[in-house]
Formats: structure tokens, C-alpha cells, sequence
């Protein structure tokens, strides 16, 4: 155990890198059982999870106090600072001060508190009767690159239950991250309660059994598999990100990836090609060949949808999916068909492209935002629609250069599925190895965009996709660390890639790795997997060779 009296040294280690330490002055900084919190109008929420988080670690009561009393860790808002940017003075004489531009700007200020104050600020009781928490006196600005800090979470893939993604959402509020991208629906599974089509949940959140490792092993887990968020379960979930300055982006995939829904309601696909009565939720991975039909009975039933997810989600981003749609059905459908002479489209693409257009204009009337992956350029981007740059950069450049915004999430840098080294014993390897090293030297603005150009990228995403990662020590191992690295990438402004000093990075995470422990995360050690890591016989797919940079 750290020895809790020894303050930790100027930055304490700290993950995501501050823009500035000003410091380490003399003597210590001590939060005990004396200490007041001060919390402007505007903090409450800070103050609250300073209570819950830090009080239950070193056992602190942090009753109210005065901003203007000495031993005092005080809460306070600048409008000169930066929306998300806080500043944090530590001083011997009087105390903690963290002053944000705006409250998220307060919160990142608290996560960076709890950092300095060691791995045990990361457990949830005392490891000692007198436990003291301590810092050595600095001050520290900062602020974040980026205004889209993200994760993909695919829960569809394998259901995560609720508290799993309550966890999570506390594990990027660690990282300063403030984007949950929940990919909520696929054709392996429906994972949110629609009250008007109970069938989606009562059919399609389940399926039979599931494909063990890639699509072209042998194993099947003959359990059934499913499960599904009430509306009650996605209110608390985004309440619990809300009060930690993160946005829960839900994504319903169109017009692909929606055998889940066609099992449930048959009328969705293309039936003039295919018995779509006969379609379960699919067991296996992969691109999907049922798409949705071009209907108007699907534009309403999509529509009534929708509306059940406005209501429970208030981002500004709705995610739409867009992706890996195959044309064939369409292409041999004869109702398809008469909707692409109908609208005068060129082909299959132009379709797809309509069907996007509809939900672009349907949410904007709404005062939302359409976000999709990146094959909604195809046929020709819908006005307002931002997009998930996830096939490389290519899209997203297209996309900035014509004037729409982007997430930049390529799966050749931050598709945390792909395997972290090519060792023989790394669990269920799939795709291109990605190390620590080579996430944190991701940069996601292109050098080919101009600064006009450049603005339109958002941020970045790193995502999780979850075909083989059956329970949450899987998620953890594919994640974890490298989620740090990305953390830093988000944040912080670091050089060009080739510049970045890793070494200092895999110094800081020395220390990071003991607050990961401390949290219960289930990491990849940087010496390889541990026993219990390991999948003996479950067939991956792993891909020889560096990436490349499309």
C-alpha cells in the first residue's frame, strides 16, 4: 500500500497529460476529517461525487464549508476558462481550489484531484482507519482538445447489463472522456424496450445461441443469449452520465444490420425476396445480407421508433448506423425497385442515400442531429449529417472538405476488438495488432485538411465492438489500457505522432496501472495475458502487417 503521508510528486502521473504543472511547492496538502467543501452555485454535482467517491475512500465527511476558510477544498466557476477547462490550486496554507470554465470543466478538475491522491482514491472504503488523503502544493491548468471524447460500447453484439454500463460510464469519467456511443441495436440483438413494438425486446433481444470466436470457427455457446434495457434502465443510465458531464449517443442501425428487428416484425425486410417469417436473431457475425425494405410502413414504423428514443435520450446526436448495407435484396426486389423508379434514383446506393436524407430531415425537424458510419456518403451525404469516420480516414476527409463534421474512429488505429500483440496467447485475436504505443501515436485530424477544414472534426472515438468479448473481463481486456492511451490522444495537445514521448507515457502509467487495480479492471498487463485471460482453441482472425492508412 502507498504510504499515504508522502504527498505524490507534481502531476502525480497523471492521465490524460494537463497542459501545464506549476509546481511541486514545499509541504503537503491534506484532506481529512477537518476539511470543508465549498461548492458554488453550479458544482453541486462535483460536490456530490467528491462525497461519494472520495469521502467513502479516505472516510471524509467534506461537510459544507466557506470558500474563504483555510483547510478547504472549494468549487468555483470562471467564465474565462474554457467551457471544459479547469484550473487546480493545491496550497499547504489554505487547501484545494478547482476553478472550471463551466461545470464539466469543475468535474475534469475533480477527476484530476482524485488522480493526485493516489490509487487509494480509486477504492471504495478506507484501507486504513486514519487514512489521509495528500497531495504536494502545485497548481495545474488544463483543458481538452476535443469537444467528442468517445467510446463505442456495443452492446448488441453481447448484452452488457445496466450496471456494467454504469461502471463504464465511471471509467471514462476517469479518463475524461465524455462521449458514450451505445450501439443499442444489430441483428444479434435488440437492446432497448420500445413500448409500441414489444416484439422488438420480446423476440428480438434474444437469440438462440452464439458463434464462439470468429464467424469461422466450429464452437457455438449453445446458451441462449440476450437482454434489453427498460426505459426506466436507459433514464438512469443517461441521468448517471449526465451528472457526469457525459452524452449518451444511442445509435438504431438503418437499413442494415436489422435482422433482430425483421425476426420480430417479418413485414420490415424484403419479403418479395426472401421468407422473412422464417428469420430468427441472428447467431453468427458478420455483414448480414436482410436489410430493411424501402416502405413507407418502415419509414413509420423506424419513425414511431425514434420517437420512444428522442424522449429518453436528450443528445443532440442520434446515430442512425448506415453501414455495411448489402443492395442485393434490393437489387432483386421488385417493391425496391419501383421505390428507386418512383424517386428517379440512379441505383442501390441513391437508395440508401434516400433512406438516410428521410431520417436527416425527420430528426432535424426534431432539432437533433443524424450521425452515421461513413458509408452514408455513398449516393451523396444528407444535409446536416455528420459522420463516424470508421473505414479509415478517407470519409471523414470527404466529409470535412465538403463542410460536415466528423467523428474520427478509423478501425485500423482505435477498433479496440482488433489484438493488442501477436503473441500466440492473445485471447480470440482479431485484425491488425494495435499496442499502447500505436494508439497513443493515433492523431485524428489528417495533415491533407486545412484549419477551415480541420474544425469540422468533432473528436475522435475509440470503439468496442463486442463479438468476442462474451463478458465484461473480456470488455475490460480489450479496452484496457489502451483506453488510456486514447484518453491522452482526446485530450490532450500533443505533438506530431512521431514526436510523442511514450516513455514518459508508459512512466505516468506506472502509476495509472495501480488506480486500475484499485478500480477492479480486468487490464491487459504490459507482460502479456494472465492465465485466465487466455481462450485456447477459440479461432480469431488475425491480420499480418502493419495497417493500412486509408
Amino acid at each position: 500500500m502507498p504510504d499515504t503521508d508522502t504527498p505524490t510528486g507534481p502531476g502525480g502521473g497523471l492521465i490524460p497529460a494537463p497542459l501545464s504543472i506549476d509546481g511541486p511547492g514545499l509541504g503537503a496538502v491534506r484532506l481529512d476529517e477537518n476539511t470543508a467543501l465549498a461548492a458554488a452555485p453550479g458544482t453541486e454535482d462535483t460536490a456530490r461525487w467528491l462525497r461519494t467517491t472520495l469521502g467513502a475512500a479516505f472516510g471524509l465527511p467534506l461537510p459544507p464549508g466557506s470558500a474563504e476558510a483555510t483547510d478547504t477544498l472549494a468549487l468555483a466557476l470562471d467564465g474565462a476558462l474554457p467551457a471544459e477547462g479547469y484550473r487546480l490550486e493545491a496550497d499547504a496554507r489554505w487547501g484545494v481550489r478547482i476553478t472550471g470554465g463551466g461545470p464539466a470543466g469543475v468535474f475534469w478538475g475533480a477527476q484530476t484531484l482524485r488522480q493526485l491522491l493516489g490509487p487509494q482514491a480509486f477504492r471504495r472504503a478506507p484501507l486504513a482507519p486514519r487514512a489521509l488523503a495528500v497531495l504536494a502544493p502545485q497548481t495545474i491548468e488544463d483543458a481538452p482538445r476535443f469537444g467528442w471524447r468517445g467510446m463505442l460500447l456495443d452492446v448488441a453484439r453481447h448484452f452488457l447489463p445496466k450496471d456494467g454500463v454504469l461502471r463504464y460510464l465511471d471509467l471514462l469519467a476517469a479518463h475524461k472522456l465524455n462521449v458514450l456511443h451505445l450501439h443499442l441495436t444489430d441483428d444479434q440483438g435488440w437492446r432497448i424496450e420500445i413500448q409500441r413494438y414489444p416484439e422488438l425486446t420480446e423476440t428480438g433481444a434474444w437469440r438462440e445461441r452464439t458463434k464462439l470466436g470468429h464467424r469461422a470457427s466450429p464452437l457455438w455457446d449453445e446458451r441462449p443469449h440476450g437482454g434489453y434495457y427498460t426505459h426506466d434502465d436507459i433514464r438512469e443510465i443517461v441521468a448517471y452520465a449526465a451528472q457526469r458531464h457525459i452524452t449518451v449517443v444511442p445509435e438504431i442501425d438503418i437499413p442494415g444490420h436489422s435482422q433482430a428487428a425483421i425476426a420480430a416484425y417479418p413485414e420490415l425486410g424484403n419479403t418479395d425476396v426472401v421468407d422473412t417469417t422464417s428469420l430468427k436473431v441472428w447467431d453468427t457475425w458478420g455483414v448480414n445480407p436482410n436489410v430493411l425494405a424501402p416502405t413507407d410502413h418502415v419509414l413509420r414504423f423506424y419513425e414511431h421508433v425514434l420517437d420512444e428514443v428522442l424522449d429518453l435520450f436528450p443528445s443532440t446526436f442520434v446515430h442512425v448506423g448506415g453501414d455495411e448495407c448489402p443492395k442485393d435484396q434490393w437489387r432483386a426486389s421488385a417493391t425496391a425497385q419501383a421505390r428507386i423508379a418512383e424517386l428517379s434514383l440512379a441505383d442501390e446506393d441513391e437508395l440508401q442515400s434516400w433512406f438516410i436524407r428521410h431520417f436527416d430531415r425527420w430528426l432535424a425537424d426534431r432539432g437533433r442531429r443524424l450521425i452515421g458510419w461513413d458509408e452514408i456518403l455513398e449516393g451523396g451525404l444528407a444535409e446536416g449529417a455528420a459522420v463516424s469516420s470508421w473505414r479509415g480516414y478517407a470519409g471523414g476527409i470527404a466529409a470535412a472538405k465538403s463542410g460536415h463534421d466528423v467523428v474520427m474512429c478509423p478501425e485500423q488505429q482505435v477498433y479496440l476488438d482488433h489484438r493488442q500483440h501477436s503473441c500466440p496467447d492473445e485471447p480470440v485475436p482479431i485484425g491488425f495488432v494495435r499496442t499502447l504505443e500505436d494508439v497513443y501515436r493515433f492523431e485524428p485530424v489528417p495533415p491533407e485538411l486545412t484549419d477551415d477544414q480541420a474544425a469540422h472534426v468533432l473528436g475522435t472515438q475509440a470503439n468496442a465492438w463486442t463479438e468476442a468479448m462474451d463478458t465484461q473481463a473480456r470488455l475490460d481486456y480489450q479496452v484496457f489500457p489502451r483506453l488510456a492511451a486514447f484518453a491522452e490522444v482526446a485530450w490532450s495537445r500533443l505533438p506530431d505522432p512521431a514526436d510523442r514521448d511514450y516513455q514518459d507515457f508508459t512512466r505516468r502509467m506506472a502509476v495509472h496501472y495501480a488506480r486500475l487495480d484499485a478500480l477492479g479492471v480486468d487490464y491487459r498487463p504490459p507482460g502479456g495475458p494472465r492465465p485466465w485471460h487466455r481462450r485456447p482453441g477459440v479461432l480469431g482472425r488475425p491480420i499480418d502487417g502493419a495497417p493500412p492508412n486509408v
